[in-house]
C-alpha cells in the first residue's frame, strides 16, 4: 500500500507598516483582486476564508499573525518578512 502526503505551501506574506489592515486593503494590497469593489463581492459572496472560516466581512481587521484564503492561496498577515 502507498501513503502520499501533501505538503501544504507556505502562506504568501502580506507585510504591513501598520497595526492591523482591513481584509479589503489586504486583498487590494496583494494585488489579488483588481479593484475594492471586486474585493466587496468576493468577500460577501463568501469567497474568503479568514482563519479558516467563511467571512463576510469587507471591513474585518486582520493583525499580524491572522490568516486569510482566498482561491486556494493561503495569505499571512505580518509587520516585517518572515525568516
Amino acid at each position: 500500500m502507498k501513503v502520499v502526503v501533501k505538503k501544504k505551501n507556505a502562506p504568501v506574506p502580506v507585510v504591513i507598516g501598520t497595526e492591523f489592515i482591513k481584509l479589503e486593503s489586504a486583498m487590494k494590497l496583494m494585488n489579488i483582486v483588481p479593484s475594492g469593489g471586486s474585493a466587496k463581492l468576493e468577500i460577501q459572496d463568501g469567497n474568503v476564508l479568514v482563519g479558516g472560516e467563511v467571512c463576510t466581512m469587507r471591513g474585518k481587521k486582520l493583525y499580524p499573525g491572522d490568516r486569510f484564503t482566498f482561491d486556494g492561496v493561503d495569505y499571512l498577515i505580518c509587520i516585517h518578512e518572515p525568516q
